[in-house]
């Protein structure tokens, strides 16, 4: 992780026209066909685990996420990683960052064991050197999409999803992808979506 010159970048026009925009986030909504991932799950993995997997595949192809707008500055970063809630033993949450690695074994062991000691221990686990893409599942509940508020402090792109639907034999997933514009355009951000959706039908 280092800092850049935003103007040595491929994104130096954005950064002209929007890190200093009162709402410089972009939402976009896509459904995704994870009939596969539904067959990985029988096979004793986390729905959501593969979920995180996929989507760290298809950041890793897409050379905007290496860089991340970080308040005034533009930070330049070779690692990317996912953060996922955690439900904690006393029946609070906890945030817990996971690093997106290549193998699909290493990754599933590491969420394991990250996510448990999370929870265990109700504090949150982070990792400052990678560029993290917020998650977070709503499982329990059909929505259409989500919108996340802007702070102004977390500029990281964030994915949150709800409950999956069954169409006759097809398992379909509405996810929202917000993603600050300095970081990327909606071509950009629409290609990652196609990614993720080949990784999900390929895992």
């Amino acid at each position: 992780m280092r800092e850049v010159n935003p103007m040595d970048t491929d994104r130096a026009k954005s950064w002209q026209l929007y890190i200093d925009a009162p709402m410089p986030m972009v939402t976009i909504f896509k459904t995704l066909d994870i009939s596969n991932l539904m067959r990985q799950e029988k096979a004793g993995y986390k729905l959501n685990m593969l979920l995180c997997y996929c989507i760290c595949l298809a950041a890793n192809d897409t050379k905007e996420f290496q860089l991340l707008p970080v308040g005034k500055k533009m930070m330049e970063y070779e690692k990317i990683g996912v953060n996922v809630i955690v439900a904690n033993r006393d029946g609070g949450i906890n945030s817990c960052d996971i690093p997106g690695f290549s193998d699909l074994q290493e990754f599933n062991q590491t969420y394991l064991e990250l996510t448990q000691k999370v929870r265990e221990t109700c504090e949150d686990y982070e990792i400052e050197d990678h560029m993290i893409i917020g998650t977070s599942s709503l499982v329990k509940y059909e929505i259409d999409g989500v919108m996340n508020m802007y702070s102004g402090i977390f500029n990281n792109p964030f994915m949150i999803w709800g409950r999956y639907r069954k169409e006759g034999s097809t398992y379909k997933l509405q996810v929202s992808f917000q993603f600050h514009h300095v970081q990327m355009d909606g071509m950009e951000a629409c290609e990652f979506l196609e990614r993720l959706q080949k990784y999900i039908s390929e895992l």
